[in-house]
Parts: C-alpha cells; structure tokens; sequence
C-alpha cells in the first residue's frame, strides 16, 4: 500500500500570529438580540458511497464493501474505534444489497425467522457489546442457506469477543475481518471539511490548520468540536471565525481536563 501523503502545514505547533487572530476576530458577524439556544437536531449527513471519504486507514474496507457479493465467506466483520465510519460503511452495504439492520442488542429474545423474513443480507451493529448467541447462530446459518451475506460492526475482533456458544464462535472464526484504523492525515482533513460542510459552514484553511494538531485524532472528536462549534455560532448568531473556533476548543479543553489550545 502506498503510504498517505505527509502535510507539515498540518503538523505545526506554533501558535497562529496575533494578526491573523485579530483579522479574524474583525470578521466576526455582530451579535444580533439576546442569545438563543439552538434546537438539538439531529443532523443525517449522506451516507452514499460517494460521501465516504477512502484513506489509507479505511481501505482495505472499503475494498471489501465493492467486492460485495464476490465474498468468499457469508461474514463480514468491520471493527475500529467508535466512530470511525463502520456505520457508515455498513449503510452503504445495506443500501447496495437490501439488508435489513438491527443493533446486536436488539437480539436478544428475537425469533430469527420473523426479523430475517425473506431478507438475504443483514447488518449486525456493536456485535462486541453483546449480543444473543443463538440468535445470531441462526442468523448466520439462515443467511448461508440462502446464499445471502452478513456484516457486524464492532470495536474488537471476533476473535476477542466474548462468545461462548462453540458453534458460533467457529463461524465468526472463519468470517472475514477487517480493521479501520485511526484516520491518517488526509482523512483528518477531509472529514472535518466534510463535517463543516454537512452543517453548510464553510470553514478556511487557516481554521483547519489550527484544529488539527490541537486535537485528539480521532474520528469522535472531531464530530464533537464541530457540532460544538455550530452549536456556539448558533446561539450566538456569529460567524464561525478563528476567534470563535480557538474558544470553543479552549472550553471543551478545559471541562476534559486538557490544555492544548495554545
């Protein structure tokens, strides 16, 4: 695999010059009336094959996803840190083959026939966080009789579940497993202009490079910051500024104990 291309302009630790921050700060939106808090909408970003942003970290997955339905085995398992685009990947799959999908605790005193019906494929979330054994037995053995296929998402390998019906465990044994892994530079880039762009904000390159390398890499924080941020400009009726941006990173620092705004 080649290796992901290296940026330095996202590595930097210097903090941004002070003129940069007040010709930032002159562009702030003026306050308009008192503050109001913004309903809590849940946001329903695309989740086409498209909107899926293919990084060095999530290849290999992405390779099984469009090699569907030449799997060699009827499993699939994808696992990774919360929030590192399983679901995501598991929609696009769903999409593409008419699965159904339930959360694995959802399982648990399911008649198997009934929420299968004449499905042939079906999407298993958080199989890790436990799960009804025999059902998903049967769901895995329904599934191969009919030439059909399932996908559990996870943050562990099966390998490292705790499962303790024999015939269960030899078959998530034998499913493929694929990792994705923390995002890699680019992909930090990308789904966090990505994540701006879902709420319609447009966020310049010198905001990008602050967040970067003041934040924790993962996928998690990100979706975080950004919908604190939107949250913030919202109430406050401002423009999402570098001002604005350096604030909010100082708060959340601030209330998880870290200090790595400056």
């Amino acid at each position: 695999m080649t290796p992901a291309k290296h940026n330095p302009a996202h590595h930097t630790d210097k903090p941004v010059p002070e003129a940069e921050l007040a010709a930032e700060r002159d562009s702030v939106a003026p306050d308009v009336g008192p503050q109001q808090l913004p309903l809590a909408l849940e946001l329903r970003p695309a989740l086409g094959r498209d909107d899926f942003m293919v990084a060095q970290c999530n290849r290999d997955a992405v390779a099984w996803i469009d090699l569907w339905p030449k799997w060699p085995v009827p499993a699939l398992c994808l696992y990774g840190p919360r929030g590192c685009g399983k679901s995501h990947l598991a929609e696009v799959w769903r999409a593409r083959s008419a699965a159904l999908s339930v959360a694995a605790i959802d399982l648990a005193g399911c008649d198997p026939d009934a929420l299968l019906g004449d499905a042939k494929g079906l999407v298993i979330e958080d199989a890790d966080g436990g799960i009804d054994e025999t059902a998903c037995f049967h769901l895995y053995n329904m599934l191969k009789e009919r030439d059909g296929h399932l996908l559990l998402t996870a943050t562990q390998p099966p390998a490292r579940w705790n499962v303790g019906l024999p015939d269960l465990k030899s078959r998530l044994g034998a499913a493929l497993v694929c990792e994705i892994s923390p995002p890699d530079d680019d992909l930090m880039v990308g789904l966090l202009l990505k994540l701006f762009a879902d709420r319609q904000i447009q966020a310049g390159p010198q905001t990008v490079s602050y967040i970067l390398p003041r934040i924790e890499r993962s996928f998690v924080a990100l979706t975080d910051l950004v919908a604190a941020i939107d949250r913030r400009a919202l109430a406050e009726k401002r423009a999402v500024t570098l001002p604005l941006v350096r604030s909010v990173m100082e708060e959340m620092q601030v209330a998880s104990g870290t200090d790595r705004a400056d």
